[in-house]
């Protein structure tokens, strides 16, 4: 038996697995039977808690003199994935808890590079690291640089972002609301995506205030992305024309996140992470 934590960030759900010795080798058909909501544990994705000294790709374990413990993310389908902002909080709640990091402020290894991470009131706040436009000057010249269609929708603008892991973020025009996507299947983006990628639906709410629902490459619709709101969020700022340093709200159904541009084209993520039960599973 496995011992398991299942935690979540504004309901973007996962089930963590402590491997402190890195012996344990998970199979893509092992992630899919943890993720599973009626066969297994239920979650967006899985995540190893390892030793980053432990990681078996060069560049992870190369972090380890920085960040002493690895997030070994999957997506729910077995895949594995750079990195992900909603479970960057939730690991380092775990690790706070297990006794495992020390103070308000530590780093943890991913495969998008070194997270900072601070406690706060909220919950956590991640610098979720360095980010890029994927296509600065057709952007800066049109607006958005990638398409997408919605399932049972005409295809619309989007401008695509990398935090890491890759985004296209789409302004819903007037007259579609976000109640009314259907994202039970993957949008369709042009031009295509050989790894896939995640796609942001966003409303405007107020000053500096979004509402999203967002599609994830590898897993569905989820109830929360933490790149992707932070993609929304720096999106929606380009296409306002004021590119300062205010904090961004972002609403997703399973809660609010506050996206904060930082100096040097960096953006911190934070908000709340909640550990729900522990237990053993088999694999």
């Amino acid at each position: 038996m496995t011992r398991f934590t299942k935690g979540h960030g504004t309901e973007n759900d996962f089930v963590l697995v402590p491997d402190p010795e890195g012996t344990l080798e998970l199979t893509p058909a092992q992630v899919q039977r943890l993720a599973d909501r009626r066969a297994g544990i239920g979650g967006d994705g899985v995540i190893r808690v390892v030793p980053t000294r432990h990681a078996t790709e060069d560049a992870v374990r190369a972090q380890a003199a920085q960040a002493e413990w690895f997030m070994d993310y999957r997506n729910a389908d077995g895949s594995l994935a750079e990195m992900c902002g909603n479970g960057t909080r939730v690991f380092a709640s775990f690790l706070v808890r297990e006794g495992l990091v020390h103070g308000d402020t530590f780093d943890i290894a991913t495969r998008a590079g070194v997270k900072h991470v601070r406690v706060v009131p909220e919950g956590f706040a991640v610098d979720l690291g360095p980010w890029r436009y994927g296509d600065e000057p057709g952007a800066r010249r049109d607006g958005f640089d990638i398409m997408v269609r919605p399932r049972h929708g005409k295809p619309v603008p989007a401008l695509s972002l990398d935090l890491g892991n890759p985004h296209a973020v789409v302004m819903l025009p007037d007259g579609i609301e976000l109640d009314n996507l259907d994202l039970t299947a993957a949008p369709e983006v042009q031009p295509a995506q050989p790894n896939g990628i995640n796609v942001e639906f966003v409303k405007t709410i107020g000053p500096a205030h979004i509402a999203m629902r967002v599609h994830e490459r590898g897993v569905g619709e989820t109830r929360s992305c933490g790149t992707g709101a932070a993609a929304a969020a720096l999106a929606t700022r380009f296409w306002s024309g004021v590119e300062d340093l205010s904090p961004w709200r972002v609403d997703v159904p399973g809660g609010t996140l506050t996206v904060t541009p930082l100096p040097g084209n960096r953006v911190e993520l934070s908000g709340p992470a909640e550990l729900v039960a522990d237990g053993d599973v088999g694999l």
